[in-house]
C-alpha cells in the first residue's frame, strides 16, 4: 500500500484513494487462487501479462467475450449479498467463449461504484475468483472506479472480459450440422443473469419478501433463488469436445431459446425442441404464474432450466451424455435437427 498517496481535495470530492489500496490488499488472496501457468504479471501493474501454451496447436485463434451482470445486481443490493455476482460476470463471458470451442485463458473485471468500501469490493472479487477457478481462467487484472455522484453510494456495476484460445481446425463448425443431429440440454441453476428487468417487475422486488422460505421453490427464499449464480459449463463442455464431434453450441441467455438457439443453426435447418422434454425449474413456473406471462414469452426471455445446448451427431449422443454425467452435468436430449427455415420450433 502506498502510504504517501492521499489527496485531501480528492477525498473531499468523494474519492478515497487509500480505500482503493485497501481493496487491492483484501482481494489479493482471492486472485491468487486463480493463478495458472501462463500468468506473467502481478496485480497492480498497468497491464495483465499472459503467456499461452501453444503446444500442439497448428493455428491458434484467440476468442474473446465481454458482458456484465445486468439488473440482477439490484437483488444483490437489496439482500446485501455481494459474493456471488462475480460468478455471474465470469459465467456470462466464458460460457460465450466456449461456444466457439475455445478454452478460457484469462479474465479481467471492471467494478464501478459510488463509494469504495474495501470489504464489499473484496467480496465482489471473491465471486469473480470463484468463477475463474470454475472455468480454469486466471484473473490477471481489473479496475475499480469510485464514481461519487454518478452511482449511489451503496450501488455498483460489474462487467468483465475473457480471452480464450482454440486451434483453428477445432473451431465449432455449424456447417457440418445435419438433420437428425441430437440436441442436448445442460441444466441451468436458475434464472442465471438474464431477464431480470422483467423478474424485478413481476415480483416488485423492492417491496417483496425476499428472505422467507417458499414451498413452491423447494423451501428456499425468493431472494436466494433469484440470486443463485449462473452455472459455468466450460469444463464439462471441454471434456465433450475431446471425444465428440460437436456441431453446435448455444449459450441460452437474454432472448431465451428463440433468440439464442438459432445463432448456432445454419440456413436451411431447424432445431425442433420437444416442450415435454424440457425440465422447467420451479422458479420459472412461479415467474409465469405471478406475472401472467405466456409460455411463448417465457421461452423468448428466460433459459427455462436449460443454460446451454449442444448439438451432436445422433450416433454420438450417448457418448456425449455419458461424458457430461461424469463431469457433474445431468444432461438430457430435448430434440433434434430437421430441415426447415424457422431455425427453432418448440412443439
Amino acid at each position: 500500500m502506498n502510504e504517501k498517496s492521499h489527496s485531501e481535495s480528492y477525498a473531499a470530492a468523494g474519492v478515497d484513494i487509500t480505500a482503493g489500496y485497501r481493496a487491492v490488499e483484501l482481494m489479493k488472496s482471492h486472485i491468487a487462487r486463480t493463478e495458472t501457468s501462463g500468468v506473467f504479471s502481478e496485480i497492480g501493474g498497468f497491464g495483465g501479462l499472459f503467456a499461452p501454451d501453444l503446444a500442439g496447436m497448428e493455428k491458434p485463434v484467440l476468442v474473446s467475450g465481454t458482458d456484465g451482470v445486468g439488473t440482477k445486481l439490484k437483488l444483490a443490493f437489496l439482500m446485501d449479498r455481494h459474493d456471488t455476482v462475480g460468478v455471474d460476470c465470469v459465467a456470462m463471458c466464458v460460457n460465450d467463449v466456449i461456444c466457439c470451442g475455445a478454452k478460457p485463458l484469462f479474465f479481467l473485471d471492471y467494478i464501478a461504484c459510488g463509494k469504495n468500501v474495501p470489504e464489499k469490493i473484496a467480496q465482489i472479487v471473491k465471486g469473480v475468483a470463484d468463477g475463474c477457478v470454475q472455468s480454469g481462467a486466471a484473473l490477471i487484472g481489473g479496475e475499480t472506479a469510485e464514481m461519487p455522484g454518478f452511482y449511489p453510494e451503496d450501488e455498483y456495476d460489474l462487467a468483465g472480459f475473457a480471452v480464450g484460445i482454440v486451434d483453428q481446425k477445432k473451431i465449432i463448425d455449424r456447417s457440418a450440422m445435419k438433420p437428425g443431429d441430437a440436441v442436448i440440454a445442460l441444466p441451468s441453476s436458475g434464472v442465471h443473469s438474464n431477464g431480470f428487468s422483467l423478474v424485478r417487475k413481476v415480483f416488485d422486488v423492492e417491496n417483496a419478501d425476499l428472505t422467507s422460505p417458499r414451498a413452491e421453490l423447494g423451501g428456499v427464499s425468493l431472494g436466494e433463488a433469484l440470486l443463485k449464480p449462473t452455472k459455468i459449463y466450460v469444463k464439462p463442455v471441454l471434456a465433450v469436445l475431446e471425444q465428440v464431434r460437436v456441431r453446435g453450441i448455444s449459450h441460452i441467455t437474454g432472448g431465451g431459446f428463440y433468440e439464442n438457439v438459432p445463432r448456432c443453426v445454419p440456413e436451411g435447418l431447424c432445431v425442433k425442441v420437444r416442450r415435454d422434454k424440457v425440465k422447467i425449474l420451479p422458479v420459472f413456473d412461479l415467474i409465469a404464474a405471478t406475472g401472467g406471462i405466456s409460455e411463448r414469452d417465457m421461452f423468448n426471455t428466460f433459459n427455462m432450466g436449460v443454460g446451454m445446448v449442444l448439438i451432436v451427431p445422433e450416433e454420438e449422443a450417448e457418448t456425449a451424455l455419458a461424458i457430461l454425467q461424469e463431469n457433474g452435468e445431468d444432461a438430457y436430449v430435448i430434440g433434434a435437427v430437421a430441415r426447415g427455415e424457422e431455425k427453432i420450433i418448440i412443439e
